[in-house]
């Protein structure tokens, strides 16, 4: 249990709460190579790490940092998001275990329940209807929403601020890479937990310094009191 009861719950999407079976990584691969760095050279290789190294965080400030160049960010972006939403379309995300029985009880607790992800609102809502989850929370950001992707505060912080918590300490953050933890970690948030269902291994948690680490999403239930 947390030293203030938690009001307000900053959940990540994929790799925390849903499983898409390698999309992320595939369409971001396919945006990459269709505008300048073809597979099989270094750059390709470097551009790839640096996507695993960064996941969590916003897509087109991913797509700057490799690309450089703004118009080229932006086309790139623009074909991950066509590539992940014909994953999306083709039925290859799904709930991660425990992922809407955390909702219900987090909600039956009185905690509301915030879903942040460094997907566009367009990504976001594609993914939140093929799942089926607009009644199960009561908030969903994207970084255009809050100002700032993570490992910035901004998407946290937006939560709190939109359902009316008070204290950060009633706040609880959780995902599954180090961003996640970072941006948690920025904001204050009185829980802040990294989560091993997605892209990061317990030793890249505990090297974010993450508070708390999570065999699952559903693990957070009885930290919060729900």
């Amino acid at each position: 249990m947390t030293a203030m009861p938690i009001t307000i719950a900053c959940l990540d999407m994929a790799g925390t709460t849903v499983a898409d079976d390698g999309s992320v990584i595939a369409a971001f691969s396919a945006a990459v190579e269709q505008f300048g760095l073809p597979e099989g050279t270094q750059g390709y290789d470097d551009a790839l790490a640096y996507v695993r190294q960064t996941m969590g965080q916003s897509k087109i400030e991913v797509f700057r940092h490799i690309l450089g160049a703004e118009d080229a960010a932006q086309q790139a972006n623009a074909a991950f998001e066509e590539h992940y939403a014909r994953s999306v379309r083709g039925g290859d995300v799904e709930p991660l275990p425990g992922a809407t029985e955390t909702f219900a009880a987090l909600r039956a607790a009185g905690i509301k329940v915030c879903l942040a992800t460094g997907f566009s609102p367009a990504t976001r809502d594609a993914l939140l209807d093929a799942l089926g989850w607009r009644p199960l929370v009561d908030l969903v950001l994207s970084p255009a929403d809050a100002g700032r992707g993570r490992p910035w505060p901004d998407l946290a912080l937006t939560a709190l601020l939109r359902l009316g918590g008070g204290a950060v300490a009633e706040l609880a953050v959780a995902g599954d890479t180090p961003s996640d933890v970072e941006s948690g970690l920025r904001a204050g948030a009185g829980l802040v937990a990294g989560v091993l269902t997605g892209s990061s291994t317990r030793e890249e948690l505990e090297q974010a310094k993450a508070p708390v680490i999570l065999d699952t999403i559903a693990d957070l239930i009885p930290l919060v009191g729900a």
